[in-house]
């Protein structure tokens, strides 16, 4: 009954930078958690069904990003 477009910016860091202080790194980029957070909040879902979610938009979009987990 509609349609759903996601653009996702090829340019986006998904990674996150190594920032040289103590502690453990972070592995994604907060824009990327934050991104992930949106989807999961706009649509209501659950952490795994948000994973999946964001796994098959990645996949359609053809790119090679792995998804936040917990």
């Amino acid at each position: 009954r509609g349609s759903l477009s996601v653009w996702l910016d090829t340019s986006m860091s998904w990674r996150a930078t190594p920032w040289g202080k103590r502690g453990r790194t972070q592995t994604y980029s907060d824009a990327a958690i934050q991104f992930c957070l949106t989807i999961k909040n706009l649509f209501g879902l659950a952490l795994r069904q948000t994973i999946g979610f964001i796994q098959s938009l990645i996949q359609l979009a053809g790119l090679d990003w792995s998804v936040p987990d917990y």
